[in-house]
């Protein structure tokens, strides 16, 4: 299924945000190890405002695929042979907060303006605040009802 415009407008301003973030002169270096992406290893989940969540949505049936699987090991779902399996449509706090190995956490000041716009988002699209990645990423899968 195709995402419409609106999904499309929505997408291309979070993709907006993460490249912002990637241009700012903060010294980060993801390593594509996967260990930040072991959730009940580490005990930290990544939480995704619902713009995130349509991102990472989008990315993940461009793959192919229709559904969000479990994981037994308590892993991301999206991690497969230690890779992340839609990079490019990671979410913000997968680039900012988890990877010890890229950096570790940034700062509340180097992404709070980030964060808020991302709220923003959310609060447009009738979020209420970031919702664990498995949880937010399966209800954007989910078919949305006709207008």
């Amino acid at each position: 299924m195709k995402p419409d415009a609106e999904t499309r407008a929505i997408a291309a301003e979070v993709r907006a945000i993460y490249a912002e973030w990637e241009a700012r002169p903060i010294e980060r270096n993801c390593t594509g190890r996967g260990d930040c992406c072991r959730f009940r290893m580490t005990g930290r989940t990544p939480f995704l405002t619902k713009g995130e969540a349509l991102v990472a949505a989008m990315a993940w049936r461009a793959a192919g695929r229709t559904s969000v699987p479990e994981t037994a090991d308590g892993a991301c779902p999206f991690l497969k042979m230690n890779r992340c399996q839609i990079y490019e449509g990671r979410p913000f706090g997968c680039r900012t907060h988890f990877c010890d190995a890229a950096g570790g956490p940034a700062t509340r000041k180097e992404v709070r303006d980030l964060i808020q716009r991302l709220e923003a988002i959310d609060a447009r699209l009738g979020g209420r605040g970031g919702v664990n990645l498995p949880g937010a990423v399966a209800a954007a899968m989910a078919p949305r009802p006709r207008k």
